[in-house]
């Protein structure tokens, strides 16, 4: 389904263990909005929905809602730091656009 690399498995699980409460995984979605029309969403959950798919990676499970799975498909996370910062990075072949800031796509 997705395919996330050794920097986003950290950063994911450093999320996970920084919540304080028991978390089910990282829910990682796609929105309508942002610069090209679609965007990316990602926010802890506590609990999986029985429909989501659920991708275990490493040490982390990340969650993706029904909607978001034909979007997501084949995608690879990532996680960069650079001199402009640190975020995940989605390299989706689904995507026939994207906007300069990579959060966003069409």
């Amino acid at each position: 389904m997705i395919e996330i690399t050794e920097p986003a498995r950290t950063a994911i699980k450093t999320a996970i263990d920084g919540a304080g409460q028991p978390v089910a995984g990282l829910r990682v979605m796609v929105q309508g909005g942002g610069c090209a029309g679609m965007k990316y969403g990602m926010a802890l959950e506590l609990e999986a929905q029985p429909d989501d798919a659920v991708v275990k990676a490493g040490e982390v499970t990340v969650l993706i809602d029904p909607e978001s799975q034909a979007h997501l498909a084949g995608t690879k996370i990532d996680f960069v730091t650079g001199l402009d910062g640190s975020g995940f990075v989605f390299d989706n072949p689904n995507a026939s656009s994207s906007c300069g800031c990579g959060k966003s796509f069409c």
